[in-house]
């Protein structure tokens, strides 16, 4: 199986340091539309965008902004990172991807996931201690949907009866690919291999092998239910030409972000030491130039046999001409370069 290599994001429109100011909502959506247009033609694998409900992010629709790349994209898969399905609607979210994928002929994903924020829940009218029960019902609702055309559902606590009726339009890839996005929770990855699904684990922090017994966990108990461990990673990181010019585009805006959201958290304030930390070759920042990328990609390869990894290019706001260059270099250099290393089976980096 080829490795996939893609990118996601969330439309962030925070401070720009070029313009001065941060970029409007319309600007940040004509900016995603470029980084995804790029990221086809340099042969990335996929492009993803994440639902947020907050000022400084411009994606709270990811279904629209997706419909929108179909249109301007020819190859490269198109996935949301994530659908925050617990405050959804699981008829129109399969609704709205079965839509996406005629309109992509056939290039669209579904990542759901519980949020990592919560604004939408209150939005849409949920009571935030049902935060597990509405994404376990809706889950499996939307499971149900995708797999029958004629749905008869008797209903839950969050969900109405469904007494025989169709959803339509059906999507053109039979089944519409499910992907469940987690955060490093045991019980999510018990979830997702009961019910076979493909897992998008966030590593985001911290050193990468310390993730390596749940990903074992979840491998041994899909085995265990008779399905198949299906893994991809999402991190955070940024490449350029050199390790200083990566650096010194990504860490400001990155500390800008994790000090925005430490202060409602209670983290401490992001430094350049612990950004450093971050990007050596066991940490969980892909910050540098393509060699070294390539390196941590074929090193998180050894502990995890996974097949995919995207990457938030844009923790903060990095100047546009600078992302775009960065996703040419992922397609055109990394991306080869990894293949090429997994295909001859040549020795991957040592263990950190």
């Amino acid at each position: 199986m080829r490795f996939e290599l893609g990118i996601y994001t969330f439309g962030e429109a925070t401070y720009d340091p070029e313009m001065g100011r941060a970029p409007t909502p319309a600007e940040r959506l004509q900016r995603l539309i470029e980084e995804a247009e790029v990221a086809d033609e340099a042969g990335l694998s996929i492009y993803a965008v994440g639902e947020h409900h907050r000022p400084e992010y411009v994606v709270s629709a990811p279904s629209v902004v997706l419909a929108a790349l179909a249109a301007r994209t020819r190859k490269i898969r198109l996935s949301s990172a994530v659908v925050v399905l617990g405050s959804a609607d699981p008829i129109r979210v399969f609704q709205e991807f079965a839509t996406v994928d005629l309109l992509s002929n056939g290039r669209a994903e579904l990542m759901v996931g519980r949020g990592s924020f919560t604004e939408s829940f209150p939005l849409f009218g949920y009571d935030l201690s049902d935060y597990d029960k509405l994404f376990e019902e809706k889950l499996e609702l939307l499971l149900k949907i995708r797999e029958e055309e004629i749905v008869f559902w008797l209903g839950g606590r969050f969900t109405h009866p469904i007494p025989n009726l169709g959803v339509y339009p059906r999507s053109l890839q039979r089944p519409l690919p499910v992907w469940l996005a987690v955060g490093g929770t045991p019980g999510s990855l018990e979830r997702a291999a009961k019910l076979g699904l493909p897992v998008s684990l966030a590593i985001i922090g911290g050193s990468a092998s310390r993730f390596k017994p749940l990903v074992d966990m979840y491998k041994q108990r899909s085995m265990a239910y008779g399905n198949q461990a299906r893994l991809g990673i999402a991190a955070h990181g940024f490449i350029a030409r050199s390790r200083r010019e990566a650096q010194t585009l990504a860490f400001p805006a990155h500390k800008l972000t994790m000090d925005r959201i430490g202060r409602e958290r209670g983290w401490p304030p992001f430094t350049w030491e612990r950004f450093l930390h971050e990007c050596r070759l066991d940490g969980a920042l892909f910050v540098g130039e393509p060699a070294e990328i390539v390196d941590k990609i074929l090193y998180q390869h050894s502990l995890f046999r996974h097949e995919r990894l995207i990457i938030q290019l844009t923790v903060g706001t990095i100047p546009h001409k600078a992302v775009l260059e960065a996703i040419e270099l992922l397609g055109t250099e990394v991306l080869p370069a990894v293949e090429k290393a997994l295909d001859s089976c040549c020795p991957l980096p040592a263990s950190v």
